[in-house]
């Protein structure tokens, strides 16, 4: 007994009063057949039109599952409610005259009645029509409360992604090797130590603010680039060459913030840097893509040890932006990354 409650009690509430109904419907079907007073012609049609009901049923079910694939109702709302409106009406009445129509040439000696069929299919339009759009509603509803579930897990895991992306980028190595930068510029020249220390401020200030916002204008992006630059080349001076040609209409787009750091960061992270060879680095546009492209001089890391959590963050955040996916594009003596360029207009 506990086991079957159990189960009952698994079903959907959708589910639990589909199955009230059908029971209830069976119910009322088997009172009128096995009434001693039923006559024959009665039973018959009530069997009939329990058997059309089931059909239109199951079928209007199937055709639901086929749109929610094709034509999903938060994309395509109008076209999905006047295609399934206009489907599911159309097939139902083709039940209808199907069934009436087998039922009288293989169970009565009665031959179909014209009249009898044009009014069965007004009627039946009358009563299809509120139905399936009341069904609309709660398909709708359901649809609707599944992504407003959907957004909520979207933006609890946006804020664990951003703690990481912050804890990503207060690297521990980072902030001690441009320490030691600072204290060795001290001793050698104050007035470049004390530019040195704005830019490493400013750079760490726009960290912290940009850990919040979901995109940033390319403009700002590229401000941002402009101090962290400095900061690299004071450390690694000539043996990190980065060069950045963006046209002034591309800087009015948006991209996640942080992007040009992260692919700057993951460039340095992987390849070898040094004066005999140094690491060239170009940021451009093409078409609509922001392109990070480096000379390849790959590191001998142990297996296992090399990451790509920088990459997968920055596809995972984009995939919430756009359509568009994130290239990377890995040859003997380069590698692309292309991000696209977003339209804030379009999100």
């Amino acid at each position: 007994m506990t086991k079957h409650q159990n189960s009952l009690g698994n079903l959907s509430r959708k589910a639990r009063i589909q199955l009230t109904v059908f029971i209830g419907l069976v119910g009322i079907v088997f009172l009128i057949l096995f009434r001693t007073d039923a006559s024959p012609e009665a039973s018959l049609y009530t069997g009939w039109i329990v058997v059309v009901l089931t059909l239109i049923f199951l079928t209007n079910r199937l055709l639901t599952k086929i749109l929610d694939k094709k034509l999903p109702w938060l994309t395509f709302g109008n076209t999905r409610f006047y295609t399934q409106l206009g489907i599911g009406v159309f097939l139902s009445l083709v039940i209808i005259n199907l069934s009436y129509l087998i039922l009288k040439v293989t169970l009565t000696q009665d031959p179909p009645d014209n009249q009898q069929m044009v009014t069965m299919n007004i009627i039946g339009v009358i009563l299809l029509l509120p139905s399936i759009s009341m069904n609309f509603g709660i398909q709708f509803l359901k649809n609707w409360k599944d992504s407003q579930l959907n957004s909520e897990k979207f933006q609890k895991e946006s804020i664990k992604a951003e703690l990481t992306t912050l804890k990503n980028h207060l690297d521990p190595h980072f902030l001690f090797n441009n320490l030691n930068v600072l204290s060795s510029l001290i001793s050698k020249d104050q007035k470049q130590s004390q530019k040195y220390l704005e830019k490493f401020a400013e750079v760490y200030r726009i960290i912290l603010q940009s850990s919040s916002e979901e995109l940033v204008l390319l403009r700002q992006e590229l401000d941002f680039i402009g101090a962290y630059m400095y900061l690299l080349q004071i450390r690694f001076e000539d043996s990190i060459q980065i060069s950045i040609d963006i046209p002034s209409a591309a800087r009015g787009t948006y991209l996640p913030p942080l992007t040009v750091q992260m692919l700057v960061e993951n460039a340095i992270k992987h390849n070898v840097v040094t004066e005999t060879k140094p690491l060239q680095i170009t940021v451009s546009v093409r078409e609509d893509f922001l392109v990070v492209q480096n000379n390849l001089q790959e590191k001998k890391v142990a297996r296992g040890e090399s990451s790509k959590s920088g990459l997968l963050n920055i596809e995972r955040r984009y995939a919430h932006f756009s359509d568009k996916k994130v290239e990377v594009i890995k040859n003997v003596n380069s590698f692309i990354v292309k991000v696209p360029l977003i339209d804030i207009s379009s999100v």
